[in-house]
């Protein structure tokens, strides 16, 4: 049983080292299996199946009369579950689209307040949301606008720069 619950911490470990060096295992074989084990080989998958092999092992003995050879196998079927579950999990993470971020064209369209005067031919502030974050720009306008009024995009002349026109309602 102590081999068993040995394999299962061993497990816990190498699953704690893999946070770190995970791809090592992986990198070792790249070139000469050319992706013949993708993903089956790294850390986490190895680690799952080594822990649930003996926690499952150290269970089986431990609770039932069968001997050691029964115990491996019974922890052998459970590690491969695992180590199977544990590759799907981290290629669904891995498949989760982290999106885009948001450009400067995405402006274009949206509305905001003036937070400071646009004079004719000047430049004021507008308050504006980019990627769900409040966030300020410098603005001109083709009429002069007063804070606190409602105004679209219509360009994005710069980085730091929008062109605004009043809403009208």
């Amino acid at each position: 049983m102590g081999l068993f619950l040995g394999l299962g911490m061993g497990g816990i470990v190498l699953l704690a080292v893999s946070l770190v060096f995970d791809g090592v295992l992986e990198g070792f074989f790249d070139g000469a299996l050319d992706g013949l084990f993708d993903g089956w080989l790294s850390l986490p998958v190895v680690a799952g199946f080594v822990s649930m092999l003996g926690f499952t092992g150290a269970i089986v003995l431990g609770s039932t009369g069968l001997g050691p050879g029964s115990a491996a196998a019974a922890g052998a079927v459970a590690g491969a579950g695992a180590g199977w579950a544990t590759y799907r999990f981290g290629r669904a993470l891995l498949r989760q689209g982290a999106g885009s971020a948001p450009h400067q064209a995405d402006l274009v369209g949206s509305s905001g307040r003036v937070v400071t005067a646009i004079p004719v031919g000047g430049f004021g502030e507008v308050l504006l949301s980019l990627g769900g974050q409040p966030v300020k720009y410098a603005a001109t306008a083709d009429a002069p606008l007063e804070r606190g009024c409602e105004v679209w995009v219509t360009a994005t002349p710069s980085t730091t720069s929008v062109t605004v026109r009043a809403v009208e309602r």
